[in-house]
């Protein structure tokens, strides 16, 4: 009988993307351009948060928006509301960006035109975590009506991000959520995490994420 070979497929599409992320973001720093992925699974708050930043950080900073979702142009249109530049990317059956995904839709900017590019991955708490899209930085949102035990169940989106964001706080008292116990479990995956409560629906926070992003922008064109 023939000798069967194993081939890891997922070890060598990881690779692929990994070389392609180094090199997205090597461009990325020679235009001067910032890359944040941001991640939650459905309805905790992207588009919301993302609006907020452009209200936030528009007078500063020249912003685009990738949207990715499986269909609809829905959160685009939201975005182009704003005065932002958006381009939507359907995934059709795929629940992550992938670097090669990236590259594709930053295809339609001139990044020379752009100091930060927010790209809104699709809502999923699982597979976005494990492709690098090339990206500067990655962060999160947690809303609270998900609860605080999902540090628990997903470990590896709360350790490859820099920021976690925890939406939705005004439902708190409406809540057996545990914000210590939360934070505490986040920490111990990722010790150096920046942990920021906002609500973007009554501003609480929003502030205190503008500047954390205002401030890496700054220091990222800085250092390029």
């Amino acid at each position: 009988m023939d000798e069967i070979r194993l081939i890891e497929i997922k070890e060598d599409i990881l690779s692929d993307n990994a070389a392609l992320a180094s090199s997205l973001r090597e461009r990325l720093k020679e235009k001067k351009t910032y890359l944040l992925n941001l991640m939650s699974s459905p309805g905790a708050g992207k588009t919301s948060l993302i609006i907020r930043t452009i209200q936030g950080l528009k007078d500063r900073f020249r912003i685009g928006v990738l949207e990715a979702d499986i269909d609809s142009i829905v959160d685009s249109e939201k975005v182009a509301a704003q005065g932002a530049r958006a381009v939507q990317l359907k995934t059709g059956g795929f629940c992550h960006l992938d670097a090669a995904m990236v590259n594709a839709g930053l295809a339609a900017f001139d990044l020379s035109d752009f100091d930060l590019i927010i790209i809104e991955n699709v809502g999923n708490l699982v597979c976005p975590a494990e492709f690098d899209t090339g990206s500067i930085r990655n962060a999160m949102i947690l809303s609270v009506p998900e609860g605080d035990d999902k540090p628990l169940k997903y470990p590896l989106m709360f350790s490859v991000c820099s920021v976690l964001l925890v939406n939705k706080t005004d439902y708190l008292g409406l809540s057996d959520f545990d914000m210590q116990a939360l934070k505490e479990r986040v920490k111990k995956l990722n010790p150096e995490i920046r942990i920021i409560e906002v609500s973007c629906k009554t501003g609480e926070g929003i502030d205190a994420w503008t500047k954390w992003l205002s401030d890496e922008i700054s220091e990222f064109i800085k250092q390029v």
